[in-house]
């Protein structure tokens, strides 16, 4: 076994995750409505080189609600939508990203890790394959437990576009 990185693509809306030189699995995943940017309050996607610094949800049912990366004992249903139309929905999984790239995403005012900017699940699976988020990179709650459950710590997120 190589060395695991995930790829994302801003342009293509796919996230790809790589055992040495071999694609192990493609998702479709949602970015930004924004586009790429590193500026803290853009709601962009930053681009370059990442690491995911913390895990959060081991062992939780798919659909568990994240606020403040604090699972809030609410499993997601049309219903819990219905009653928070606006909430922007962390879901089942997340990776959270730091920079590495010091003045580009990492410190300052560029800081992915300040910015919270994760790798979750979301409820708006009709949106993956196109830019809907708000500066995260959104995948199916099916999809962000399966590739939690092959990646670590120090795992080299590589975002371009």
């Amino acid at each position: 076994m190589g060395e695991r990185r995930i790829r994302v693509s801003l342009d293509d809306q796919q996230l790809v995750l790589m055992d040495g030189g071999a694609v192990l699995k493609s998702y479709r995943v949602s970015t930004s409505r924004y586009g790429a940017g590193e500026q803290s309050g853009s709601y962009c996607t930053p681009r370059g080189r990442h690491v995911v610094r913390a895990m959060i949800g081991s062992g939780a049912p798919a659909g568990t609600v994240f606020r403040g990366r604090r699972k809030t004992g609410e499993i997601y249903s049309d219903k819990l939508a219905s009653q928070h139309p606006d909430r922007d929905w962390v879901l089942s999984r997340i990776l959270w990203l730091s920079g590495t790239e010091v003045g580009k995403n990492r410190l300052g005012d560029v800081d992915s890790m300040r910015r919270y900017i994760y790798i979750h699940g979301t409820p708006a699976r009709h949106k993956l394959g196109t830019p809907a988020s708000i500066g995260c990179i959104r995948m199916s709650d099916e999809d962000v437990v399966e590739l939690y459950d092959m990646v670590s710590p120090g795992t080299v997120v590589d975002i371009e576009g």
